[in-house]
């Protein structure tokens, strides 16, 4: 197909038995979800378990080296990047801490995401509180289905999730000499550990309880029966007690809430896009994996209105040509290879469902390039048809390759007019727009004489439920109709509404036929739904940033040092997002080089360019390499000639090369640089480099 081309793989056969495993899953879950017999889905699953041992049997022959995983979390914690919370009084699992890098780190993503989507976008931003009340989220369906399966100490009232409770006691068994002599049973726990957290609860208490006897961690004691653990942190509204509510697990309820306050504030003009960040929470029984699986998160969710039957967007056109690496439904049960395709071409021949899902996508992936995201190590994965929520028509999650694996970090659902549907549905309130007709409608309708008086005496409190009912009738002139019929012949009419019965008298309304001319109609909204996980975008840009290089200082005196100090840690973020931009340093601990110092870092912070100084006696070499430790991107230093008037050195930090700039360019340069519109290439041409050694 034209503008679409495969992706030549190193491990073509991985590949494959990747494809086939994906296969072979969709074919269990939708044996389960269809009630086939017990002997079928057990084959199934006893095949998908021989294809998930090849598929780890052929990574396993990987022979690329492993990221430094050890070497970043260092670093997260000696300079108080990310730290775990509350950490003095033993800490809490699933929280954590964001330092003064962290947190500079974490703004500037948000800052960057927010020009590049909500004022680009001409986007409707609002800030919804994160305390939801219990109804909210009964409609949304998050009450009911927002489950893990948990397993509890009924001694201690201790609690594990199940299928991880289950991973970690295999995990030790695997690591004991007898097991691993044991290919047959090795192989087996493998199996079991892969498919953990596919079991049934019926299942997982049977391994749990029959197979590995396996107790409680803490306590020895026996568990309890898997049950599901709804996720979501419940909590009273009041003091009574009688309001109950939940901290939201995700942004979007607030938005869809205020749909037709959002629709009025734009004039009543369609499509419109809401956005909102803001925090999160999922109670998670065994959270792990660091930022990528939390309790508290902060999230950045977006929910672009359209007309179901017009999924265009104005804006198309300027990504179309932009080109994607895609990893479609079929090619992930058929051959298991990416592909690399034209956003416009994808659209074209239905690899992505429509203009405006595919927009969102090449937007994200420009924002994740931007804030500094290996390209090699992104793509967009559809999800397979038995993923997909019943109601969505479409959903592709933007996933990247982390020491962790292929991690999904930004879901693009189209999740048609479910959202507003239910809304409209539980509240009686009309979520809806209204689009113009091409030509005008003649509609038959009966017009209604409605006696509110005796309705209301005769059902009071109830009397609305009535009247709305009556009212919404008269656009469906057959069972207004019906209703008059009754009436005509008995005298009398029986509606039931919301499992009541109401009886009606012929005095209390008639109708009749007629008609009426409309020249617009109102209608459900679709929703395109770009939903950001900032946390795992934010250790995303740490991993993909960070690198190892030899110190100079080490170079010269190798074995007297350890591997450790031979290796000097960087942080490569892009400048756009770097925490510190610039850093100021003396060359000699002397009163005119440190006021000079003082005078430049005040001169750049009053300029808004964050800055730090370092006017230690340490080597030259060190400091430089403490802010490449946290990710600053130019150092300046000042020495005699700066105090000659020559201006200051400018080190860039990955390539180490550096310029002298004149003071009166500095804020200029810098901010340039910062900011993006300057490259250091550019620069160097203007300024030429000056020869300097770490």
């Amino acid at each position: 197909m034209e503008g679409i081309t495969e992706i030549s793989s190193t491990n073509e056969k991985l590949d494959a038995l990747r494809a086939q495993a994906s296969k072979q899953g969709s074919l269990v879950r939708k044996l389960k979800a269809d009630g086939a017999e017990q002997t079928v889905v057990t084959a199934a699953v006893e095949e998908l378990k021989k294809l998930k041992i090849a598929v780890e049997a052929e990574v396993s022959k990987n022979t690329e080296p492993e990221f430094d995983r050890e070497g970043l979390d260092s670093i997260l914690l000696r300079r108080m990047v990310v730290v775990p919370s509350f950490e003095i009084h033993g800490g809490e699992k699933g929280l954590f801490d964001f330092g003064p890098v962290g947190c500079m780190l974490k703004d500037n993503i948000i800052s960057i995401w927010k020009n590049h989507f909500v004022l680009h976008e001409s986007m409707l931003q609002v800030e919804c509180t994160c305390l939801t009340p219990e109804a909210v989220l009964k409609t949304s369906g998050h009450v009911e289905r927002f489950t893990d399966l948990m397993v509890k100490d009924p001694s201690s009232g201790q609690c594990y999730r199940a299928d991880k409770l289950l991973e970690d006691h295999i995990e030790r068994l695997l690591e004991k000499p007898e097991v691993l002599e044991n290919k047959e049973l090795c192989e087996e726990y493998q199996r079991i550990f892969r498919q953990a957290d596919a079991y049934s609860p019926d299942e997982l208490d049977d391994l749990i309880r029959n197979k590995f006897e396996i107790k409680s961690p803490d306590t020895g004691n026996e568990l309890s029966k898997p049950f599901p653990f709804n996720l979501m942190f419940a909590t009273t509204i009041g003091p009574e007690g009688t309001s109950r509510g939940f901290l939201r697990p995700e942004t979007a309820q607030g938005i869809f809430v205020n749909f037709k306050r959002l629709l009025d504030y734009n004039g009543g003009r369609m499509p419109f896009a809401a956005a909102q960040i803001g925090l999160g929470f999922r109670n998670e029984i065994s959270p792990r994996s660091g930022l990528l699986r939390v309790r508290e998160f902060c999230m950045a969710e977006i929910e672009h209105f359209v007309d179901e039957s017009d999924k265009s967007h104005p804006s198309f056109p300027d990504v179309a040509d932009l080109e994607l690496t895609l990893f479609p439904s079929d090619r992930q049960l058929g051959d298991g290879k990416m592909v690399s395709a034209k956003v416009g071409a994808a659209v074209k021949h239905g690899i992505i469902g429509n203009e405006t899902l595919a927009y969102f996508m090449a937007r994200t992936h420009l924002f994740l390039l931007k804030i500094g995201i290996n390209p090699d190590k992104l793509r967009f994965r559809q999800h397979l048809p038995t993923e997909m929520a019943h109601y969505a028509s479409d959903c592709w999650d933007a996933e990247i390759e982390m020491s962790y694996g292929w991690i999904e970090c930004v879901g693009h659902a189209d999740r048609s007019c479910y959202d507003l549907g239910q809304h409209s549905k539980d509240t009686g309130i009309d979520l809806v727009a209204t689009r113009k007709l091409p030509e005008p409608k003649i509609l038959d309708i009966a017009v209604a004489k409605i006696q509110k008086g005796l309705i209301g005496k005769e059902f009071k409190k109830e009397a609305a439920v009535v009247l709305k009912y009556l009212d919404e009738i008269q656009n469906d002139q057959a069972k207004a109709m019906e209703i008059e019929s009754k009436l005509q012949a008995d005298g009398e009419a029986e509606l039931e509404l919301d499992g009541k019965t109401y009886k009606l008298d012929r005095k209390m309304v008639s109708f009749k036929e007629g008609t009426k001319k409309i020249s617009v109609e109102t209608y459900f909204p679709g929703v395109i739904e770009p939903s950001f996980g900032m946390g795992r975008i934010v250790y995303a840009v740490l991993e993909h940033s960070y690198y190892a290089r030899e110190s100079e200082e080490s170079s010269k005196a190798k074995g007297k040092q350890s591997k450790a100090d031979v290796k000097r840690a960087v942080l490569g973020f892009t400048p756009v997002v770097a925490p510190v931009k610039c850093a100021v340093f003396p060359l000699q601990k002397k009163e005119e080089y440190v006021s000079k110092v003082n005078q430049l870092t005040k001169h750049l912070i009053g300029a808004n360019i964050s800055t730090d100084k370092d006017i230690s006696s340490v080597a030259i070499g060190r400091r430089y390499a403490r802010m490449d430790e946290i990710g600053v991107p130019f150092s300046l230093t000042v020495d005699q000639d700066t105090l000659a008037g020559k201006g200051p050195t400018v080190r860039e930090r990955d390539s180490t090369q550096q310029i002298r700039v004149p003071e009166n360019d500095l804020v200029s340069v810098l901010s340039c640089l910062s900011n993006g519109i300057s490259t250091w290439e550019q620069v160097v041409s203007k300024y030429g480099l000056v020869v300097s050694a770490e």
